[in-house]
This record gives C-alpha cells, sequence and structure tokens, in this order.
C-alpha cells in the first residue's frame, strides 16, 4: 500500500514567500494554520456559510475551508495576521476595536477580511453595498449594528489618506 504523493505548494503569505509539501486533498485553511501556524484563520462550518474563514487571495476574498491548497499555487494571500503593519492596527481593525463591532471574535477575521476587500473597492459604500460586501460572514453574536457601524467608521478613516 502506497501513500498519497504530496504537492509542494509556493505562496506568498502576508507578504512572505512560503512553501509546504501537502497532500492534494489539503485545504488552504488547513496549509495557513497548521503547515503556517497562522490560526487567525477560523474553520467554522466547512460548507463556506459562515465566512471565518475568509482570506484574500490575489486580492479576492476566499473561503479557505473548501479550496484546495495546491489551488492556490503562487498565489498572494492575506491572511488577518497580515492586517496590522508594524504593531499598528490596520483602520478596520481599529475601526471594529472603537465601534464594538466584534463580541465573541470567531467571525471577525473574515469579516475584517471581507470589509478590506470591500473597502480597496468602494471608498464611500452604502449601506446597501456594506451589507452586500459583508453578506458571506455569519455573526451569530451581534446584531451587526456595531459591524456596520464600524465598517462605516473605516470607510471615513481610510477616506482621509
Amino acid at each position: 500500500m502506497s501513500g498519497v504523493e504530496k504537492i509542494l505548494v509556493h505562496v506568498r503569505v502576508n507578504g512572505e514567500p512560503r512553501e509546504a509539501l501537502v497532500e492534494p486533498r489539503t485545504l488552504l485553511v488547513e496549509l495557513l494554520r497548521e503547515h503556517f501556524n497562522l490560526t487567525g484563520t477560523h474553520i467554522g462550518c466547512d460548507t463556506t456559510y459562515c465566512g471565518a474563514c475568509t482570506v484574500l487571495l490575489n486580492g479576492r476574498t476566499t473561503k479557505s475551508c473548501t479550496m484546495f491548497a495546491p489551488m492556490a499555487e503562487g498565489g498572494e494571500i492575506i491572511t488577518v495576521e497580515g492586517l496590522s503593519k508594524d504593531g499598528e492596527l490596520h483602520p478596520v481593525q481599529q475601526a471594529f476595536a472603537e465601534c464594538h463591532g466584534l463580541q465573541c471574535g470567531f467571525c471577525t477575521p473574515g469579516l475584517l477580511l471581507s470589509t478590506v476587500h470591500l473597502l480597496s473597492k468602494t471608498r464611500k459604500p452604502s449601506e446597501k453595498e456594506i451589507r452586500k460586501g459583508i453578506a458571506g460572514n455569519t455573526c451569530r453574536c451581534t446584531g451587526y449594528q456595531n459591524i456596520l457601524k464600524a465598517v462605516r467608521a473605516a470607510a471615513a478613516e481610510m477616506g482621509k489618506s
């Protein structure tokens, strides 16, 4: 009985070149968590429903729980760990903290990355655009009002620069 042949996956994660030898069935979330020890990306539902596993892959939001790691070959991945720079929170992280846009924090990494993506495309999103931009993320703790407030605050802060 022979083992499964492994594949060498090369990616850039949070600006750093990384590689790992993985089975073809390894999920992107497993690559990040188990091979690169980036545990900020959460595993929630394993069906893409909750969005806790959302990362940015080549500038687009990607549900890492249903994507095979080899499919990211050569890609640029941003995880929640890659948002802050030199000890300074990203404006989206700062806004979520100041506006109480999180409670238990389980959904927060996905919401932060979805918000970063939204604000990279739309500087002053409407309420409808915000709701659509975060629609792939489920928060079970909040009524979303502070999350919406945080997205608006981040948009205002990022619009200053």
